[in-house]
């Protein structure tokens, strides 16, 4: 009676209709009970471990249409124009019998496994459809074809069970490639129920608690990390090629430098000692330059104790690189380079789609510094000392802009603030915005030409950050210089300002070479080149709010 219950079950959540609360109980119960029968029976399938895995369902399918365009690909299709209905059905009928004939005589023998996703019981023969790590693909499995009892058993499995599938590919009347089980095998028996495949799960808070579910019964959700996967595999064949070294850092670390972020703190028992995660990989991607490295990069988590949006995560994945012997004008090409070569290898083209933009990496990627930008759409030319004479005014135009500002902002800093204001979404097209001011860039190198300015760009895409990099800083008495003024503003209650490194600053004065340095982050660019519109879309796993018991 549970057996009907459930299959009742099944049909209405095939039809929209989800099972009343008080039947999931049940529902769960009979999974359970099934699982106990098959244990008594000594058929339990948590005793297997392993299982021969011969094709996935992509390649089964791929390898059956290959051998048939060598068998049976010349054969003419069918005229039934003029025929009776009857007669046309029986000449197409024989036609397929003809081919199933050749193409059994030849027969792909294959064994895959996955998981149960539907199952159509009718009488003595079933249809199913497994899916897998590629794809899916439909099996049939008969009485006769794997014997009394196995189809006894397979009758009682559940959609989400993980089964094995070891037969013959052929096509069936209706066109489909499929699996004509020989035997099947209980691989995992599945004790929850899952959404029903129509509706699919459509919870985004479930899909990213549950990521497991969500990967199961969202295609676009799988192919997301795969391709994230991909991104991630195409940025260090890019660098590898280019001569650089990939290297692992500390993530926990005495003080967290490189970036202007609140950290989070722990505590290390064995020394007693109070730690932080890593913020950036930066100054110690940069002692590996002063050893002489050369080309270093390192793709890792950073963590900063902030908020969370569509485009943050408090622990994400960071790429950064250093290259001696160049400055921030080589970083651009270099980064320009990077991102087409990504997204001709990860999509096939340099053009694509995010929302309702078409986003173009084939083109040469505009650059212009940020007072130009500031400029032009705002209208305030921070360079005319006629306009902005000094910090005092800037302030005074923040103000009349309604741009809030910090007491210990300067001229440089206020500048910054227009250009989030008045810049930052309209930075649709790659575009690099170069030479910021000093201020917001301690551990950048000084313009020569323009003291108060860094030899910095940040990339911008789609109105996003997408990429920061300098001509780095390796003057080792400029660097104390900047620190303290970092240190000045912590003591003046800026919580993201660095700190003294001291060890740092050793190292610089042993002796880094002229140094160009890129960091951006790999969450923003599978953003991008996946159309995922939040971050959590393309985090397997992100930060949530704790749920209470």
């Amino acid at each position: 009676m549970a057996e009907n219950n459930q299959n009742n079950n099944q049909k209405n959540n095939q039809k929209g209709n989800a099972p009343a609360e008080q039947d999931i109980g049940q529902l769960l119960k009979v999974r359970r009970e099934k699982l106990a029968n098959l244990q008594a029976a000594g058929k339990d399938p948590f005793v297997i471990t392993k299982y021969n895995q011969t094709h996935h369902s992509t390649e089964a399918k791929a390898e059956y249409e290959a051998l048939e365009a060598k068998l049976v690909g010349d054969r003419p299709i069918v005229n039934t124009e003029g025929m009776e209905e009857a007669d046309a059905r029986a000449a197409v009928k024989a036609d397929y019998e003809e081919k199933r004939a050749i193409m059994d005589a030849s027969p792909i023998h294959v064994s895959i496994a996955g998981r149960l996703m539907s199952k159509r019981v009718m009488g003595k023969a079933s249809f199913g459809n497994v899916q897998d790590k590629l794809g899916n693909i439909q099996v049939y499995v008969s009485r006769d074809g794997i014997g009394e009892e196995s189809y006894a058993d397979f009758k009682k499995y559940d959609v989400g069970d993980i089964v094995g599938i070891e037969g013959y590919v052929f096509r069936t009347m209706m066109g489909e490639i499929s699996i004509h089980a020989e035997k099947v095998t209980l691989l995992c028996k599945s004790l929850q129920i899952l959404p029903e495949k129509y509706h699919g799960l459509t919870n985004t808070d479930i899909r990213y608690r549950q990521r497991y579910v969500d990967l199961i019964m969202n295609e676009e959700a799988k192919d997301t990390f795969i391709k994230r996967s991909k991104i991630i595999s195409s940025i260090r064949r890019y660098l590898d090629d280019q001569g650089f070294m990939e290297v692992e850092t500390p993530m926990l670390v005495a003080n967290p430098g490189g970036a202007a972020a609140r950290p989070f703190e722990t505590h290390f028992n064995a020394l007693d000692e109070d730690l932080k995660l890593r913020i950036s990989l930066e100054l110690y991607l940069k002692r590996l330059i002063v050893g002489g490295l050369e080309r270093v990069y390192e793709i890792g988590r950073v963590f900063r104790n902030e908020g969370l949006d569509t485009r943050h995560n408090p622990e994400f994945t960071l790429m950064e690189l250093y290259q001696a012997y160049t400055d921030y004008h080589g970083m651009m090409d270099l980064t320009e380079n990077m991102f087409r070569h990504v997204a001709k290898e990860v999509l096939g083209t340099t053009t694509f789609r995010y929302g309702d933009i078409e986003l173009d990496f084939g083109k040469p990627f505009e650059r212009m510094t940020m007072t130009e930008a500031v400029k032009k759409y705002s209208g305030i030319d921070f360079d005319d000392p006629a306009q902005v004479p000094d910090t005092e005014a800037a302030k005074k135009l923040a103000k009349e802009h309604h741009i809030e500002f910090e007491e210990f902002h300067t001229k440089g800093h206020i500048l910054n603030l227009f250009f989030e204001e008045y810049c930052e979404d309209k930075m649709v097209q790659p575009t690099f915005i170069m030479d910021h001011p000093i201020e917001i860039s301690p551990l950048t190198k000084k313009k020569p030409s323009d003291p108060t300015k860094v030899e910095r760009f940040e990339l911008f895409i789609n109105g996003w950050e997408m990429c920061n990099a300098y001509s780095e800083l390796n003057d080792p008495i400029d660097q104390r210089e900047r620190f303290a003024l970092q240190d000045a503003n912590a003591a003046a209650g800026d919580e993201e300002a660095e700190h003294t490194d001291e060890d740092f600053l050793n190292a610089l004065e042993v002796g880094m070479a002229p140094t160009g340095g890129i960091g951006y982050g790999i969450d923003r660019l599978t953003m991008l080149l996946t159309n995922s519109p939040a971050i959590r879309d393309v985090l397997l796993f992100p930060t949530m709010k704790s749920q209470k018991e």
